[in-house]
């Protein structure tokens, strides 16, 4: 028995020097190091070249420059403002039958096209006056002459840290002269991908077009929609049918507070289904007064009218401004702010010398629902629907009973 005990005795003793050499091992033993994240790649964003390689016309072009911030991955989204001091301005410059906006939020800016090569020195002018000598972002939307020609002037004043285009090469003296003004600042163009979303100061902007390549210029055109707050506003640049068709297949969100119409209020842009999707309040018009093309056409102005959108147009109005606190927006016109937006026959309906039609809609005691839109008129407003899409009603309760709403222009 004894023998017995003292081997228990030894057993457990050994046990426990065990277990203790076990633990004194461990504890001396280097911890090891936490795995460290792969440090981001100083190409961020560079992969924007391949997926619009198809836009390029020149595999051999340059690389495209990269941004200082790297796109977000999400959407545009309106959210509250994080400072009560953010400031988003938006001047749709009149450069005649052309298009160029400059927009300002929180010191940062960015400029959408630049007019014809005559207005190079506008451009330069207006920046010079409104004091912006840096520009975060320069955007060609598409290589055509009255989009791009007037960039240099922004290239001879201002710095510019990224320039988008949805192409890198395109033949004609406009994009060359382009190319060479970006060259002299160190600055490549950048081709954006559909859903890159970048910042302007409190603002942010999201890439939803092109889609896919074209042969025609017009629908090669960046789309981009600005969002501020829980205000929004979409740029088209001259994209017609084609490309708002790939737009409204991609899924993209495109209601917006104020739309730029494309192409220059022409017939072949700013279609109904592209309309329906972005119901604006408030659309501007980039045309020369009295231009050949006849824009903006009298089917897109009928369009327009149709969704009760409120106009503003540099062929008769100059240089309009928008301002946002972002949760309203106002807009102003550097000239004749009462002005007109419809061609008047089209506005109060074409009576074909229906003078009893004529005396039911002036009176009071009437008002002139819109089919499509399903708002109420009274019969002076400036934006009633064409002839065809009206219906009237004989009292505003009934109008409100059929699920009208009251228009808010002229708040029948």
């Amino acid at each position: 028995m004894e023998k017995k005990r003292k081997f228990r005795i030894a057993y457990l003793i050994l046990t426990i020097a065990a277990v203790l050499a076990i633990t004194s091992c461990a504890s001396s033993a280097p911890a090891e190091s936490p795995a460290v994240p792969e440090a981001p790649s100083s190409q961020a964003g560079a992969s924007n070249d391949t997926s619009n390689d198809s836009l390029s016309q020149d595999a051999s072009a340059p690389d495209v420059a990269v941004p200082d911030t790297k796109p977000d991955s999400g959407d545009a989204q309106g959210t509250a403002l994080a400072s009560a001091d953010s400031e988003f301005t938006i001047y749709f410059i009149d450069v005649g039958q052309a298009d160029s906006a400059l927009v300002v939020c929180d010191g940062h800016a960015m400029l959408i096209d630049g007019g014809n090569a005559e207005d190079s020195s506008l451009i330069y002018a207006f920046l010079q006056a409104h004091e912006i000598d840096h520009l975060d972002y320069l955007v060609a939307t598409h290589a055509h002459e009255d989009h791009i020609g007037g960039l240099p002037g922004a290239l001879n004043y201002a710095a510019i840290d990224t320039a988008f285009s949805p192409v890198r090469t395109a033949d004609g003296k406009p994009f060359a002269s382009l190319v060479r003004y970006l060259n002299i600042q160190g600055v490549s163009l950048t081709v954006p991908h559909p859903g890159d979303v970048y910042p302007l100061g409190e603002a942010s902007f999201k890439i939803i077009g092109p889609i896919h390549a074209s042969d025609e210029k017009n629908n090669t055109s960046i789309v981009l929609r600005i969002v501020y707050g829980n205000t929004s506003f979409l740029f088209t640049g001259d994209a017609e049918r084609p490309e708002e068709q790939d737009i409204l297949n991609a899924g993209y969100e495109l209601n917006a507070t104020v739309l730029k119409v494309g192409h220059h209020g022409s017939d072949t842009s700013t279609t109904y289904p592209f309309l329906r999707e972005i119901m604006p309040e408030y659309a501007v018009i980039s045309a020369g007064q009295d231009n050949s093309y006849g824009h903006p056409a009298d089917n897109l102005l009928s369009r327009l009218r149709d969704a009760d959108v409120k106009v503003f147009r540099t062929d008769l109005q100059g240089t309009i401004i928008c301002t946002s606190d972002g949760n309203t927006v106002s807009l102003s016109a550097e000239r004749n702010p009462g002005a007109i937006p419809y061609p008047s026959d089209s506005r109060e309906g074409n009576n074909n010398g229906n003078n009893d039609n004529a005396a039911t809609l002036n009176d009071s005691s009437y008002y002139i629902g819109n089919l499509n839109s399903k708002k109420f008129h009274l019969p002076s407003c400036n934006t009633l629907p064409a002839e065809k899409n009206r219906i009237l009603f004989d009292a505003r309760e009934t109008a409100i009973a059929d699920g009208y709403v009251p228009c808010k222009n002229c708040n029948p």
